[in-house]
């Protein structure tokens, strides 16, 4: 299957980040290259790209998609919560941008056996990469209730899910759920008749619950952004598009927390406590797509752009 998937807010990105023909820029998100391929184009012949992805098939893609621009470009799996060390690796300390694109790639979502689409029957799995052993299985079959209430709460954002997390224990208690069509199944009995002919997929939220808890990633984004924001050299700047409130909540806090560390008092009339603004924040709403995006692609509907800029003293 070829790896397809439209880049989201990519214009607003690309420009967000103010591309210097000589800089090095990364993409933590590499996907199928979409971000990726319009910064190279800014490049000029002493500028470099860094694209990383945990996703195989992604990897692939995109190395195909950026044949075209090989001098510039070093392509690495690995989880982006491990940039500082991978570009390290490569003999790289500082950075002039860094993407992340968070959502889940159409690629990933329209390829029915990675188990993420609620759309077609398929296994239960939703691994980012697939080199890790627990999967979406594990997680349906082996919780406690009391565990899957509190994700599908918490990540998933559905008032149901004291139910279905009820269902979901009690179906398999019958037999063990193997595939996503079990899984709608259950859900669909857990929520009442009425709002299932309204609220859109009945599974959406719990599908995409379980997807963040095991691939941990909310904890790898609330982790790693510090870290990316040290390696960006004066007047950087790192572009995050999110799809998730919860995401975005992240990002707003620590890119605010950035701007201004200072923990003292507010009554307090100088600062004592030694904490040194790394930058501002230049999206103080986020960015969202356009009417017309919206119009040609359905799943940029909740997407945000925050964009930080680092300032070194």
């Amino acid at each position: 299957m070829e790896f397809n998937h439209k880049s989201v807010l990519l214009t607003e990105t690309i420009d967000s980040l103010k591309i210097k023909p000589e800089g090095t820029y990364v993409d933590g998100t590499l996907g199928g290259g979409g971000h990726a391929y319009e910064v190279c184009k800014k490049l000029s012949a002493t500028g470099s790209f860094i694209g990383i992805d945990q996703d195989e098939d992604a990897i692939e893609a995109a190395g195909e998609r950026l044949k075209e621009f090989q001098d510039k470009v070093t392509i690495v799996r690995s989880n982006y919560c491990n940039m500082v060390s991978e570009l390290k690796k490569l003999g790289i300390t500082s950075v002039d941008g860094i993407v992340l694109d968070l959502g889940v790639s159409s690629y990933q979502l329209d390829n029915a056996e990675r188990g993420f689409t609620y759309r077609e029957d398929a296994p239960l799995d939703m691994r980012m990469d697939q080199r890790e052993t627990k999967t979406a299985y594990d997680i349906v079959n082996t919780y406690s209730e009391k565990e899957l209430y509190r994700i599908i709460r918490d990540y998933g954002e559905d008032k149901f899910a004291k139910n279905i997390a009820k269902h979901i224990v009690l179906a398999r208690e019958e037999a063990p759920l193997e595939t996503t069509g079990e899984l709608i199944e259950v859900i669909k009995r857990a929520i009442p008749m009425k709002i299932r002919a309204t609220g859109g997929h009945p599974a959406k939220k719990t599908f995409q619950a379980i997807r963040i808890e095991l691939n941990h990633e909310l904890d790898v984004l609330r982790d790693s952004l510090d870290g990316m924001i040290d390696i960006l050299n004066d007047g950087g700047r790192i572009s995050i598009i999110t799809f998730h409130s919860l995401e975005d909540r992240i990002v707003k806090n620590i890119f605010r927390r950035n701007e201004d560390p200072c923990t003292c008092p507010k009554s307090f009339p100088v600062c004592i406590c030694g904490n040194v603004s790394k930058g501002k924040v230049i999206t103080r709403k986020p960015i969202i797509p356009s009417d017309e995006e919206l119009e040609e692609n359905k799943r940029s509907k909740s997407a945000k752009l925050r964009v930080f800029e680092r300032t070194r003293a």
